[in-house]
């Protein structure tokens, strides 16, 4: 009986909003260096808008804002590049990350794409993923929380190195704060119009700060890998250069997927036009979409296509590229 009544106290205790509330959260006394992406550039830049008018600069910064106030309430330093619509040059945003000692550095963004069907996650991190295996591990949380709370279980999530898209040297903001785990977090596509429609509005905007939020608590209820230096482990590969933000909104960078797709049934005939076929589509997909969720399958298609054509190291330079620069994501939901 003593016993029985022993468990339901503790039962009752555990269950008590004051005592959770009192429960120190991992983020306490951390530094957070949060970067709304963009700014203040409405009147220059026409692509980052979506078909109703919502331009993406003022969604990273509402998410940005409601972000902070959320990390302050858990014991977070919070250090923010920006808290209006202003432009912030990209070294000076990572100059505030790294003078102030952050522990992580998180550049909230929106994507676009000519696809207007596409919406779905996409988190960078800076270089091989083997020698930057603490922002991997943030982004792999990330993907995670965004999905529980932005999309279904199901959807696809890219997580990639910055080199996808900025072939010879990755993002600013990441090549810079190299060192300290930082992501840049795409969490949907404001081109799909449904998608623009939630992100107009204060509710969804504070379910994506929450995301984040959850992230970094459960980032920092483990020990944080170092972060190796920059080719210490690996060697440089060639570059594979993409199209960039303009060219990836025309017809042809629509086809990402049907090239694709297309280049499947091709490769699976083998002989030798067919195979050549088949590369120049898998080429043209991982340069329309180059950070999409099969752009890896591309790259891995690519070196099985150069191996049997006689290629030996180029097919292991693109292993290395889909190993390092693409991150296998399965969310556990999704299997529930």
């Amino acid at each position: 009986m003593i016993k029985f009544l022993a468990l339901l106290f503790l039962l009752t205790v555990f269950q008590n909003p004051a005592f959770s509330q009192n429960v120190e959260s991992t983020l306490k006394g951390k530094i957070i260096c949060v970067d709304p992406g963009h700014g203040g550039t409405a009147l220059t830049d026409s692509y980052r808008v979506g078909p109703a008018g919502e331009r993406e600069e003022w969604v990273n910064l509402r998410v940005g804002i409601l972000l902070r106030k959320m990390l302050e309430e858990k014991g977070a330093t919070v250090i923010m590049t920006r808290t209006e619509d202003k432009f912030i040059p990209l070294p000076d945003r990572a100059k505030l990350a790294v003078d102030n000692k952050a522990d992580l550095f998180v550049s909230i963004h929106h994507n676009a794409t000519a696809d207007s069907s596409v919406n779905f996650p996409i988190i960078y991190f800076h270089g091989n993923a083997s020698e930057n295996t603490a922002s991997v591990d943030f982004g792999k949380a990330l993907a995670s929380s965004l999905l529980k709370h932005l999309h279904k279980p199901e959807t696809p999530v890219s997580l990639v190195s910055d080199f996808t898209i900025f072939a010879e040297s990755g993002a600013s903001v990441l090549r810079n704060t190299y060192g300290i785990p930082a992501v840049l977090a795409e969490a949907s596509f404001f081109t799909n119009a449904e998608e623009e429609q939630k992100l107009r509005q204060e509710e969804h905007n504070r379910k994506e700060a929450l995301a984040f939020t959850d992230a970094l608590e459960v980032f920092f209820s483990k020990p944080v890998q170092k972060v190796a230096p920059k080719n210490s482990i690996l060697p440089v590969i060639p570059a594979f250069k993409v199209f960039q933000e303009a060219e990836r909104m025309t017809p042809v960078a629509k086809r990402w997927h049907q090239d694709f797709l297309e280049g499947q049934k091709l490769m699976s005939k083998k002989d030798t036009a067919s195979l050549r076929q088949a590369y120049e589509l898998f080429t043209r997909s991982a340069r329309s979409f180059p950070d999409s969720y099969v752009a890896a399958k591309c790259h891995k298609s690519r070196a099985a296509i150069l191996k049997m054509t006689g290629k030996p190291q180029e097919s292991a330079q693109e292993l290395q590229r889909a190993k390092e620069y693409y991150i296998n994501f399965s969310n556990p939901e999704s299997r529930k």
